[in-house]
């Protein structure tokens, strides 16, 4: 069995990063998000283990000090990361998985992992992405201001991963999505595997 392949997604905050791959997880088999450790509140909807695993400074800190985390980063006085064991039992398992990352934590994981594609998402000018900050109703216009400066440091490294996706038009920019994941799976070392009685029949090995 093939291993999964991993997917990392990274966007400026209110570029619809988190609703196209939840729009990809929806139309494709065979993939699914990682779950971060946080140490921010718990949001009144989410559910710990679903959409993160709540923990406080010190236990998030206790696992970085062992090495369980691929990445992590600072975000808004909090703390992210990705637990290695969480990536390599579901890549292990021939899963895809998406970890939706800034470029701080992409950064950390093409050093640790050579098999990455990582993609980045633009919204399509800086005043749809105030607006959609705005249209959210979750903060307030100095907490916009300060995301739209970190936003802009955000973008600025686009140009490291391997595709970008302007989020305009959420359906053709989630089918630009699902594109880069099918190409990947049609790759000829990830299908030869699944397809090697196929190839043995329409190209036999050579008899000596």
């Amino acid at each position: 069995m093939n291993k999964g392949t991993l997917f990392v997604v990274s966007a400026p905050s209110g570029a619809g990063k988190t609703s196209l791959v939840h729009g990809l997880i929806a139309g494709l088999d065979n993939i699914s998000v990682s779950i971060s450790h946080t140490t921010r509140g718990q949001r009144p909807g989410e559910v710990d283990g679903k959409d993160y695993f709540f923990v406080d400074q010190a236990e998030f800190k206790g696992l970085l000090n062992n090495g369980e985390f691929l990445e992590y980063a600072k975000v808004f006085d909090h703390y992210y990361g990705t637990a290695k064991s969480t990536v390599d039992r579901t890549l292990d398992q021939g899963r895809d998985l998406i970890l939706e990352i800034d470029w701080q934590g992409a950064m950390q994981i093409r050093q640790k992992i050579i098999d990455v594609t990582s993609i980045f998402i633009l919204p399509p000018s800086e005043l749809a992405l105030v607006q959609r900050l705005r249209d959210r109703g979750q903060d307030d216009e100095n907490i916009i201001t300060r995301r739209m400066h970190d936003a802009r440091a955000e973008m600025s490294h686009y140009s490291e991963y391997d595709y970008l996706i302007v989020n305009d038009e959420f359906d053709t920019a989630l089918a630009e999505l699902k594109s880069v994941v099918m190409a990947k799976r049609l790759a000829t070392k990830n299908r030869e595997s699944a397809l090697v009685d196929l190839i043995n029949e329409l190209v036999p090995p050579l008899k000596c």
